[in-house]
């Protein structure tokens, strides 16, 4: 994983940044790029909706910590078109308020992976320790992990952030393209970042591919209970695999550079070869990871259904 690579914060204000015209073709790709978003967020809210209808959703730790996943992944979502918007209109914004904007992005970037280490961990203690799970994986212990997610994501954007505010008097005031370069004011802030979000991923991996051989293991060994075993070992495998769609986005700076190759001075094919790294490597996986997660829930599956596709009809009689 290349240390240049930008995160999604700064993706679309790299050094090869080409102004794109007001046409009919942009606007289109504006369009798409917004509306998938919405939809996805759409999705979410009403998966959320469907977790605050029963109360036992609200009391497992398993539920608790796929709503968070699915809030954080909202805003995420969210965040990442309104920096495309910027990007391609070439928008500045006060440095505070684009400050502000990096946290949140940054914060909740880093909060994904972290959050499927805690549900593995959690799949962990329901499988080696299912008469302590309820004493170990309390409600209130789930809302602290929260806490520390939250926490962890934070530190790195927020040092940079206090760091710039205190380094820079203008700090408040100053117009900026939005993105993540603009407040490093050390070269090793860059290092650091890059080194923290490596850190994280790697130590994110073991946990899971540790909870995962380990949940298999004990699914074979088992003579009782082995379809809840069968069903966490397929659960953890699923966070591994929603921890390479969150990967794909440190990839995004190596593969827009090499679009920029491949297009061989051609802006216009460079600019369309962009929109679809945007497209696919930063909000499809990120639309995807909570749906095939919520659809697959033999519990969450049926409310999921109702209010989709059923609660609009029954509503308009």
């Amino acid at each position: 994983m290349a240390g240049t690579n930008e995160s999604i914060v700064n993706a679309f204000i790299s050094q090869s940044v080409v102004k794109s015209e007001m046409d009919g073709g942009f606007i289109t790709k504006l369009v798409v790029a917004m509306l998938t978003t919405l939809f996805s967020v759409y999705i979410n809210c009403i998966m959320l909706y469907s977790l605050k209808s029963k109360r036992v959703f609200k009391e497992s730790p398993r539920y608790i910590l796929f709503a968070h996943m699915l809030f954080n992944d909202s805003i995420h979502l969210i965040l990442t078109s309104l920096f495309y918007a910027l990007a391609v209109a070439f928008l500045k914004l006060a440095k505070a308020v684009c400050s502000l904007i990096l946290f949140l992005s940054t914060t909740t970037f880093l909060n994904a992976p972290l959050n499927l280490a805690v549900m593995s961990l959690e799949r962990y203690v329901a499988i080696h320790f299912p008469l302590r799970h309820a004493e170990i994986a309390t409600q209130k212990r789930t809302y602290i992990a929260i806490c520390f997610v939250w926490l962890f994501g934070c530190v790195n954007i927020l040092t940079d952030i206090i760091l710039a505010a205190v380094m820079d008097p203008n700090f408040f005031y100053m117009q900026m393209y939005c993105s993540r370069e603009q407040i490093f004011i050390k070269p090793w802030q860059l290092d650091l970042y890059n080194g923290c979000n490596v850190f994280y991923f790697v130590s994110v991996t073991v946990i899971i591919i540790f909870t995962y051989i380990s949940i298999m293991i004990t699914a074979r060994s088992m003579s009782s209970n082995k379809d809840s075993a069968n069903k966490a070992h397929r659960t953890v495998l699923l966070h591994l695999i929603q921890l390479g769609l969150c990967l794909t986005s440190f990839v995004y700076g190596s593969i827009e550079r090499a679009l920029y190759l491949m297009a061989g001075g051609d802006t216009a094919l460079f600019k369309h070869l962009r929109y679809l790294n945007f497209l696919i490597v930063l909000i499809l996986p990120r639309c995807l990871s909570p749906l095939i997660y919520g659809l697959r829930d033999d519990a969450v599956r049926p409310l999921f259904k109702y209010y989709f596709c059923y609660r609009s009809t029954k509503a308009g009689h």
